[in-house]
């Protein structure tokens, strides 16, 4: 007996080895639908001023994921609907900062008057207010006021430059990406929301 039961003890390697293994395979896993969701924000986000609801929508549907919870597209296109019913108007002013930023730019070439300053304090505004924008979509949950998320989220990015950095840096690639090809930035929209919501997490824990 005692025999039996030492066969059927598994070796220390053996198990340090399952359990790696395991570890990549949820990993890997999670990868994966980092990449699926990246096309379905992509899909969701066609309208052009739906984006922070396709962002929600995919932020809410991985921290499912990570949370060992259930859902699918059939819960991601619940969610998107009910954060695009104020969530557009978030696009359209998105869409309004950017025009703005892209008048400051074309001052700094026509060589305005203190069109460098104006232009690099448009940037770095446009900038911050993507990463406010990544942060609000990583908190919102179906009732939630829209205009009080990115209070919050305006204040979380300045007072946690470390996730902010780090969202930064998803937005970087996303651009680059899309600059190299366009099929690539849409699989890493996923892993920004993904990037979104850990930075959120972080934060709460803090």
């Amino acid at each position: 007996m005692t025999e039996a039961r030492a066969k059927a003890r598994p070796e220390p390697g053996e198990s340090r080895f399952a359990q790696g293994f395991a570890l990549f395979a949820q990993g890997f896993a999670l990868f994966a639908e980092c990449l699926l969701t990246g096309v379905w924000i992509a899909v969701a986000a066609l309208p052009l001023v739906t984006y922070p609801a396709a962002f929600a929508a995919g932020a809410r549907h991985l921290g499912r994921r990570t949370a060992h919870e259930r859902g699918g597209w059939r819960e991601f296109v619940a969610d998107f609907r009910a954060a695009v019913r104020r969530g557009w108007l978030v696009g359209v002013a998105g869409w309004a900062a950017l025009a703005v930023v892209w008048i400051d730019v074309r001052a700094v070439r026509d060589g305005l008057p203190g069109g460098p300053l104006v232009g690099a304090v448009g940037v770095l505004a446009l900038i911050g207010a993507a990463v406010a924008g990544l942060r609000a979509a990583a908190a919102w949950h179906p009732g939630a006021s829209w205009r009080t998320l990115l209070a919050g989220a305006g204040r979380r990015t300045v007072l946690d430059p470390a996730g902010s950095f780090l969202l930064v840096g998803g937005l970087a690639v996303v651009v680059c990406s899309a600059w190299f090809s366009a099929p690539l930035a849409v699989a890493v929209l996923g892993a920004v929301a993904a990037a979104a919501v850990a930075v959120e997490e972080r934060h709460r824990r803090r």
